[in-house]
């Protein structure tokens, strides 16, 4: 056995055992077949087909086949949701504190949050023209740029939004990341008809409000947005069961963590009112809270694959013949 061919096995572990044994020596040979000569390590291209295949079949073989559309499904919603977010607030950032206040701002906008609320408009709008590739390469850099907004705010010693708005930005970007590449142009046009209504909704809540913003509105507008996001794709499952098609539970689980950090304000508060009755949710409470939906949200997916795979739910059962007969049924 070359170098070449043991590490590619080694990527085929990525495949069920039984269908490593029967097809694995047939894919190996076929990769080989296809390397260049005095080439030792499998090309990038080679081991992402390899983990993309053994992925499939692990869900096939699981039962859970209709995972990938449903999380396709919630990166499309995530972003809509990501979209209007990001037209919320960068209308609303434009309201900067006033000069003569002295009150600390970053130029004349709020705080460097602006930053990153432009750059989720840029996805929102290549959503529409050029689906795929340079759409999720706009929500990565949109994904970054949230996350650097706190490095950047303490770095330059200028204002930021709170944490827990760039968390759940940041979650609903790395959904969004799975969005499908070949949707119908309605659907498309989604997540850039989300951001003019964020900025609409902004216009109409804030008007010329300024600097204070950030204090008091996303304690309203986040946890609003999560329930309605909730509400979406609950009633996305319910259709989507009537017709015998289960993505929509993926995808309802898919976006529980992204939900989870958009309530993240709401479910500190009852932990602390249950715990000490305190009428609003404390710092650290705020980010134990957020921490554990961060820990626990991603950990769903593979749980619920684990367990349908064990119990057999969504199995097609083969049919016993007819007792009377025999014959197949």
């Amino acid at each position: 056995m070359t170098e070449l061919e043991r590490r590619y096995r080694r990527l085929l572990r990525a495949y069920p055992t039984d269908y490593r044994r029967d097809r694995g020596d047939e894919i190996v040979g076929t990769y080989l077949d296809l390397a260049g000569p005095g080439r030792r390590w499998p090309s990038l291209a080679d081991a992402a087909d390899l983990g993309r295949g053994g992925l499939r079949q692990r869900l096939r073989a699981a039962g859970a086949t209709d995972l990938i559309p449903g999380v396709r499904l919630a990166g499309l919603l995530a972003l809509i949701t990501a979209a209007f977010l990001a037209g919320f607030w960068t209308l609303v950032e434009r309201n900067g504190p006033d000069p003569e206040l002295g009150v600390p701002g970053f130029g004349p906008f709020v705080s460097v949050g602006v930053i990153a609320w432009l750059a989720w408009l840029a996805p929102a709008l290549l959503m529409l023209f050029a689906p795929g590739r340079p759409t999720r390469v706009a929500v990565t850099v949109a994904v970054l740029a949230t996350a650097m907004v706190p490095v950047v705010s303490g770095l330059a010693d200028v204002p930021r939004p709170p944490l827990y708005a760039l968390a759940s930005q940041f979650a609903l970007g790395v959904l969004a990341l799975a969005v499908g590449n070949r949707l119908p142009l309605p659907a498309r046009a989604l997540p850039g008809t989300a951001a003019l209504a964020g900025a609409g909704t902004a216009l109409f809540l804030v008007g010329p409000a300024h600097w204070s913003w950030y204090g008091w509105r996303p304690e309203d507008i986040l946890p609003a947005t999560g329930g309605m996001l909730l509400a979406l794709a609950i009633v996305l499952a319910i259709g989507l069961g009537i017709r015998r098609d289960a993505q929509g539970g993926w995808t309802v689980a898919a976006l529980l963590t992204p939900i989870g950090l958009l309530s993240v304000h709401i479910l500190a508060g009852i932990v602390d009112a249950v715990a000490s009755g305190a009428p609003r949710p404390t710092y650290p409470t705020l980010i134990a809270t957020a921490v554990a939906v961060a820990l626990l949200g991603p950990a769903l997916l593979p749980a619920a694959v684990a367990l349908r795979g064990r119990y057999g739910t969504g199995r097609a059962r083969p049919l016993e013949p007819c007792p009377t007969c025999g014959a197949p049924r």
